[in-house]
């Protein structure tokens, strides 16, 4: 099981660390299956780097072992909300029995070091770790001393929190001809500029906010001790209890790593959902190596037959003169959707312009996090074949008050205004039609209209492929002693 190992000048045997190639040092999984140029292997800060040390030995000696062993699994857990990842890693070590030392080092990465924490996954009743240190002179390292009852095998598990990986969403909607319809899909996209290589990883994506005090980016670069002239991790200054809930989450709401098998051949990852009171879970099925430096995008879901509407607003002391184009939806189930929240990320949408669905493009938006059962309006921007020009046609004053000295004091202001709506298109659409108004006044029309607030109404004005439609309006507005708010 384990590679033969070369004894320091102590006749002590040396603990090994199963699984792993030989070598003086640590090892660095990173490296391990290189092609590029011998560069590649030069020496280099190592990161999650894991050796056992004699306890007996001198401090300044630092043996390390001559075998490393790589993670058998990994697992991430990535929050959208913040810049937070939460690790947890497995390895096979082989302890000796009595006192055994660990070291880990986090050179290079944006590793949380208050974070790190270690348990024995299997006999934990005979492993018990004493105390964690950050030697002197050494940076970005702890040790572990840990008492073991019996000589042989562990699986282990280190947790930690890191920054520097990224997860967002991106959507695709294809719209049919009559714009009533359309076929929506969604993505993920794992980005990792952690500064360390994971390989064999399980991803889980989460859907939901979490407040930080301090940026676990932050918390991984070392501050000068002026007092004893060496580097220490930062003091953990966040909020506890929300940590410990996202370990809660990795510990007790997770699919056990031990069940879930790797992806086979060229086979699309599914991408499971799970409710965690106020997250939501996203977990890809499978395995992935995620390189520092590189991005995947996975498929999240794919959902025909949404029904939408082609929604038109027009609202001058927003846009001026133009006419802004909009698709509306519901994250629900009878909208074939409402499974799940839908995350913020950015949504591509395109309209069939042929039977065979030769695609058109229509724009690009940004969205918020949409809950289930809300509607939300994709923006994509001004439409010159839709047309609403309002004209004044006629004001006059009326009703004049006055004061004592035959001033005016009072007056009303009536406007009639001419609204002309023009569909060029070849669907159904409605208008969405505001106007602002100032001071008291009163609005008289035949159209059905509705008040937004104090100053502002919206009509809603349905038209079809290519109608034109005409409305108006009095608009009476009282000024001076007139006013009564």
């Amino acid at each position: 099981m384990n590679p033969a190992t070369t004894a320091p000048a102590s006749d002590l045997p040396l603990p090994s660390m199963g699984r792993g190639n030989e070598g003086e040092g640590c090892f660095h999984p990173r490296h391990t299956y290189s092609t590029t140029t011998p560069s590649r292997h030069l020496p280099l800060p190592l990161s999650l780097c894991l050796s056992l040390l004699l306890l007996a030995a001198p401090a300044s000696a630092r043996i390390n072992v001559t075998s490393l062993p790589g993670r058998d699994s990994v697992q991430l857990t990535i929050y959208n909300s913040a810049d937070l990842t939460l690790v947890r890693e497995t390895r096979l070590l082989t302890f000796r029995k009595g006192l055994n030392k660990l070291e880990f080092s986090w050179a290079n990465t944006l590793i949380d070091p208050t974070s790190v924490e270690f348990r024995a996954l299997t006999r934990p009743d005979e492993i018990d770790v004493l105390d964690v240190s950050f030697p002197p002179r050494v940076t970005n390292t702890l040790e572990w001393r840990i008492q073991s009852e019996f000589a042989g095998e562990v699986t282990v598990e280190i947790r930690y929190f890191t920054s520097g990986i990224s997860w967002s969403a991106d959507y695709v909607a294809e719209v049919n001809q009559p714009e009533k319809l359309m076929q929506l899909a969604g993505n993920v996209r794992v980005n990792n500029n952690s500064g360390e290589d994971y390989e064999n990883t399980q991803v889980r994506l989460v859907v939901g906010t979490i407040r930080l005090v301090e940026d676990i980016a932050t918390l991984a670069t070392p501050r000068a001790d002026s007092e004893r002239g060496q580097r220490v991790p930062q003091p953990v200054i966040r909020s506890f209890s929300v940590m410990e809930k996202a370990k809660k989450d990795m510990s007790d709401l997770s699919l056990d790593v031990e069940r879930l098998a790797d992806a086979k051949g060229e086979k699309q990852k599914a991408i499971a959902k799970e409710s965690l009171s106020e997250y939501f879970l996203y977990t890809v099925e499978g395995r992935d190596t995620i390189p520092t430096g590189w991005g995947k995008r996975l498929p999240s879901f794919t959902t025909p037959g949404v029904p939408i509407v082609s929604l038109y607003k027009f609202e001058r002391e927003r846009w001026g003169q133009q006419v802004m184009r909009y698709l509306s939806f519901t994250n629900s189930a009878a909208a074939q959707l409402g499974k799940e929240p839908l995350p913020d990320g950015r949504v591509q949408a395109f309209r069939a312009r042929t039977p065979d669905r030769l695609l058109a493009y229509l724009g690009a938006t940004a969205v918020k996090y949409i809950p289930i059962n809300e509607s939300v309006e994709l923006e994509l921007g001004p439409d010159q074949e839709v047309l609403v020009k309002p004209t004044l046609m006629n004001w006059e004053k009326t009703n004049l008050a006055f004061d004592a000295n035959g001033n005016v004091k009072g007056w009303n202001l009536k406007e009639t205004w001419k609204l002309e709506l023009q569909n060029s298109r070849d669907i159904d659409i409605t208008v969405d039609l505001r106007r602002s108004f100032r001071g008291d006044w009163t609005l008289t029309t035949t159209a059905r209209y509705e008040k937004v607030d104090a100053n502002k109404v919206k009509f809603l004005i349905p038209l079809q492929p290519r109608e034109k439609r005409e409305l108006t309006y009095d608009l009476v507005t009282r000024l001076g002693s007139n006013a009564t708010r």
